[in-house]
This record gives C-alpha cells, sequence and structure tokens, in this order.
C-alpha cells in the first residue's frame, strides 16, 4: 500500500489479529495489531510489544527501535488489508499517550496525500468529531474507506 516500506507481517483466521517482527538497534521485537470490535462495523485498533512472559500485547511500551517509518507503514497496510475483507468497518485510533497520538496524526499528514483518495478520516476534537485537517490536533481518529476504492 502507498509504496511505503513495511514489514511482512500474517493474520490470524479471524483477520482480528495481525503478527510482525520490528528489526533495529535493539533487536528483534515481537509486534501484534489487533482490532477490537466496538459496536456494529466499528472496530478499536491497536498494537504493541508482544510480551512471551504473560502471552499479552503491552501499548504502552515505547521500544524505539528506529523503525517506526516502517512500523507505520506496516500498520497503513494492515488497516488497508482489513478494510479490503471488512469494506463498511470504521476503524478507531488513539495513542495510549497525547505523544502517541501526535504521532500518528504526523503520520497521517505526511501521508495524507496517499491516504485521503482512499480513506475518509475523521478527528476528535473537544468531544466532537469533525472531518480532518492537517492543521488542527486531535484526540483520535476514525478511518473509513471511500465507496469508490472499495475493492469488490
Amino acid at each position: 500500500m502507498f509504496g511505503l516500506d513495511k514489514y511482512h507481517y500474517t493474520a490470524s483466521k479471524s483477520l482480528m489479529i495481525y503478527s510482525f517482527f520490528s528489526s533495529g538497534p535493539k533487536g528483534t521485537i515481537h509486534k501484534v495489531a489487533r482490532f477490537s470490535a466496538l459496536a456494529e462495523n466499528v472496530y478499536n485498533f491497536g498494537f504493541g510489544d508482544y510480551e512471551p512472559a504473560t502471552g499479552k500485547t503491552s501499548d504502552v511500551v515505547n521500544s524505539n527501535n528506529g523503525d517506526a517509518a516502517k512500523i507505520m507503514g506496516t500498520l497503513g497496510s494492515i488497516i488497508y488489508d482489513f478494510t479490503n475483507v471488512f469494506s463498511e468497518a470504521a476503524i478507531f485510533v488513539h495513542g495510549t499517550s497525547a505523544a502517541k497520538t501526535r504521532f500518528y496524526q504526523f503520520s497521517i499528514n505526511k501521508h495524507w496525500e496517499e491516504i485521503n483518495p482512499i480513506f475518509e478520516v475523521i478527528g476528535l476534537k473537544n468531544d466532537k468529531w469533525e472531518s480532518f485537517e492537517k492543521v488542527i490536533n486531535y484526540q483520535a481518529f476514525i478511518e473509513r474507506r471511500k465507496d469508490d476504492f472499495l475493492l469488490k
């Protein structure tokens, strides 16, 4: 998707869980991205580091493995692939901290020219949802495929 550098990833049979490995100065880190149903056709999208000792995924860890752009490219590809199958899905994205949410917005802004033709993006500001604008800082985002870009 978008020609971005990304990691190879695998998906569970349900397509709700995706797995890939980050590679950088801190070694190889197992990452997991997960879609969780919030309501009909609305999914929370979260990701983090898989912790083998607990079998859980931590979304508060900041591994700083020097590959943030490649990870964001991977996450964008996962959302793209997920919405190819679940075409009516609205994907809710919110960082576990204000800094992570700003980073997500930075990534959306950076790739807006590629995202905008394919996805409708709305942002949450002051408890109200509005059409995404690059110059506004948001608290969360919802992305949905535009009808004319759905693969049928």
